[in-house]
């Protein structure tokens, strides 16, 4: 690739920060194994809707919420209760028609996920309140502050940038989570949208992978590593590249835990 057109591609210089293009290539060649396994051959939706379940959970946990399901159903923490419902939007019977959005409207899917997982939203008082008023607070309504930053997010995501997956992935999760752009549940949707893209991207297709998993058992690493993202350091944003890497690679060998048990 040439110079200009590396200019014209402002994502493409991170894929080649140091340590990147080999945690790339990692994590699609770990991603790329787990699409082969029979199990995801035959029966990717059911694979497929417990690795989105199980990335709920853990992405709730990140967030301070429970990652435990209950017997009766009845979700009681308003943090995985949330984290569920965004959940919804991605999982194998849903996931088509929110990619399609996604690819012309990311903006607007990165709302609807966040209103679903507001926390709020629990509250059926609250609920009734944000619908009834124009100037409340609603969930999946960014601040205006952050217009600039999302509007570039959305450029890119709609074929502004050529690089990589994991490269465009571990941005969008590091924007949305840092940039806060959202009054709560911004960990939450960071990661749901993360997600989506290495789905929308080709990456991982079917939703197999479960990073969430990884990254929750790494949490004080996780806040870490964003914190230094949103440094904007070349450093910082490399390290954070890579991690998220690693989260992706690591989460196909849960998702390969999912198969095996199928």
């Amino acid at each position: 690739m040439s110079d200009a057109q590396r200019i014209s591609d402002p994502l493409e210089p991170l894929a080649h920060l140091p340590g990147v293009e080999d945690a790339v290539a990692q994590a699609n060649d770990y991603i790329a194994r787990v699409h082969r396994h029979p199990a995801n051959l035959r029966g990717w939706d059911v694979t497929g809707a417990e690795s989105v379940l199980r990335g709920a959970r853990a992405s709730a946990q990140l967030d301070g919420g429970t990652p435990r399901l209950p017997e009766d159903g009845h979700v009681d923490d308003p943090i995985l209760a949330g984290a569920l419902r965004a959940a919804e939007l991605l999982a194998p019977d849903g996931v088509a028609e929110t990619q399609s959005t996604w690819r012309r409207a990311p903006l607007q899917i990165m709302a609807r996920i966040n209103s679903v997982a507001s926390p709020r939203m629990s509250d059926e008082g609250f609920r009734r309140k944000a619908a009834q008023s124009s100037e409340f607070l609603v969930p999946g309504r960014p601040q205006r502050q952050t217009d600039r930053r999302l509007q570039l997010l959305g450029r890119l995501i709609t074929g502004g940038t050529k690089v990589n997956s994991v490269v465009l992935s571990a941005v969008i999760h590091g924007e949305l989570l840092t940039l806060e752009p959202f009054a709560d549940a911004n960990g939450v949707t960071a990661r749901a949208c993360s997600r989506l893209a290495t789905i929308s991207g080709g990456l991982d297709p079917r939703g197999l992978g479960v990073p969430e998993v990884w990254w929750n058992r790494h949490r004080d690493e996780y806040r870490a590593k964003a914190q230094r993202f949103a440094e904007g350091t070349p450093e910082g944003v490399a390290e954070w590249i890579c991690f998220h890497a690693t989260g992706l690679a690591e989460g196909s060998l849960e998702a390969k835990s999912i198969a095996d048990a199928k």
